[in-house]
């Protein structure tokens, strides 16, 4: 490079053409993407029966009525502590697994590392391995290679229309969706989200694949905080492989240099360089270098999982640490009983919560009303939200020092029916007789009882602002 030249930020990118591999991780993998993905496109189809006025699909995220389904559990919008609660759950798991065993859930189970493997698995199979993909890639565009990349292409397109047809049937019940998909009657949002999620599939999943973990995911540049020495990792042994050279050369070590770890790597790397920020931890290299090392005669595991200490103590001629003292360790210990407590608390804070709820709000303009008779009113707005799966009739009292009267707007008597699963906007209003203690005395004890039929009551402590008409105290 000349003294003129600017040197290049960006370098454009190398395909990289992942050799197929066997092994226990390659299994492991297979065994994952096979698991992850039946939940995720069969998931909208399972039924669960909840009775009537109910829908029947076991996972439903229910915009309409702005609810959340899942199985037997019912999550309202104002239950939204539960979601936060997973939320959470699921930022302390990751940090739990990558503190124990590196990037483990980007290896195994990230979405883009599972449809990476599902779309690499189809170029497999239509184009063949390594070596047949490098050289119809070098090739020219004749009608071999359009047949192959036309067959490829329109593969990894059916898959993308599945994945998003995947993800908006979680929002509506899936059968009916599927008939007016079809018959060209659903929502256009539907259409616009299926769409998109198969445009970002197909390029994510078939062309931008690694680039998106090393450039867009920004995990790999928060995981070193969450490992330190102790945590298990892809390593390479470097004291046992080196010097690298052919089989049976003078000194050479157990390496013989067959780049089989990198030819199988998806992400294009050379783990013999050391840790690295596209490392997934997938253990593919894992599997290759032990089939090598297995067919030249030579000990097992030159690469595997290993932590920075078991590095040192195998160079000093000690034995690693076991497994288990890896794991359970006090930055894994932490992250675990954090992890419980928020799932216990979900847990205890699901099985405490009523089918009944209410929300009552003061009106504040004005904070009370002078009738024509020298009574003093004040006006509640209630929000009463029955979960139960049929109507359900709310009975109003109260409890005060004072003798108050109630009355619900447009009601002749203290009972509202609310239908089943909906929530209903009632006035309350609370009187005070002329000359009564409420009248006279600023600020009223009241105690508001809400039941239903069951007679299940749920306290709701107000005060009565009954600013009295003879001393103008002000509230």
């Amino acid at each position: 490079m000349s003294i003129s030249e600017e040197p290049r930020l960006y370098a454009s990118r190398e395909p990289i053409f992942p050799r197929r591999v066997f092994g226990r991780f390659r299994t492991l993998k297979w065994w994952i993407m096979a698991g992850t993905l039946a939940i995720y496109y069969l998931t909208p189809w399972i039924r669960w029966d909840r009775g009537p006025n109910l829908p029947d699909q076991a996972v439903l995220v229910d915009i309409s009525t702005r609810r959340f389904f899942f199985f037997m559990i019912e999550i309202w919008p104002q239950e939204f502590y539960f979601v936060a609660g997973l939320l959470i759950m699921a930022g302390l798991g990751l940090f739990l697994f990558t503190s124990a065993a590196g990037r483990v859930w980007c290896g195994y189970a990230c979405p883009q590392t599972v449809w990476t493997d599902l779309y690499i698995l189809v170029e497999r199979w239509i184009e063949g391995d390594r070596n047949a993909r490098i050289r119809l890639h070098r090739q020219k565009w004749d009608l071999e290679k359009w047949r192959k990349r036309l067959a490829k292409w329109a593969v990894w397109l059916l898959i993308g229309v599945a994945t998003g047809g995947a993800w908006v049937f979680y929002f509506t019940d899936a059968p009916t969706l599927l008939r007016d998909l079809f018959a060209g009657t659903a929502a256009p949002v539907a259409y616009g989200t299926i769409a998109t999620l198969t445009a970002t599939t197909f390029v994510f999943g078939g062309f931008a694949r690694e680039q998106i973990c090393i450039y867009a995911c920004p995990w790999p540049r928060i995981q070193a905080a969450m490992m330190d020495e102790d945590t298990l990792t892809i390593g390479y042994r470097g004291w046992r492989g080196e010097p690298r050279g052919k089989l049976g050369g003078a000194g050479n070590g157990d390496c013989i240099d067959c780049m089989a770890c990198v030819n199988v790597c998806p992400m294009g790397i050379d783990i013999r360089d050391g840790q690295q920020l596209a490392c997934i931890t997938c253990g593919l290299c894992i599997d290759a270098c032990n089939g090598i090392m297995e067919k030249v005669g030579k000990p097992l595991n030159l690469i595997s999982y290993m932590a920075l200490t078991d590095e040192t103590r195998e160079r000093a001629g000690r034995p690693p640490k076991s497994v288990w003292k890896h794991i359970f360790r006090p930055r894994t210990i932490l992250y675990t009983t954090l992890w419980a407590g928020v799932g216990v608390a979900l847990v205890v804070a699901l099985f405490l919560r009523h089918n009944l709820d209410v929300s009552v709000t003061p009106v504040r303009n004005p904070t009370h009303v002078v009738l024509a008779d020298g009574a003093i009113r004040n006006t509640y707005n209630l929000r009463l939200r029955n979960k139960h799966g049929e109507d359900r009739w709310f009975t109003f009292s109260a409890n005060s020092p004072a003798t108050l009267v109630l009355s619900l707007e447009g009601s002749n008597d203290l009972r509202v029916l609310v239908p089943a699963n909906e929530t209903l906007e009632q006035r309350l209003y609370v009187t005070a007789a002329p000359d009564s203690l409420g009248a006279m005395t600023a600020h009223t004890p009241l105690r508001l009882w809400i039941s239903d039929e069951d007679g299940i009551k749920v306290p709701r402590a107000e005060r009565v602002y009954a600013n009295t008409i003879f001393n103008g105290k002000d509230d």
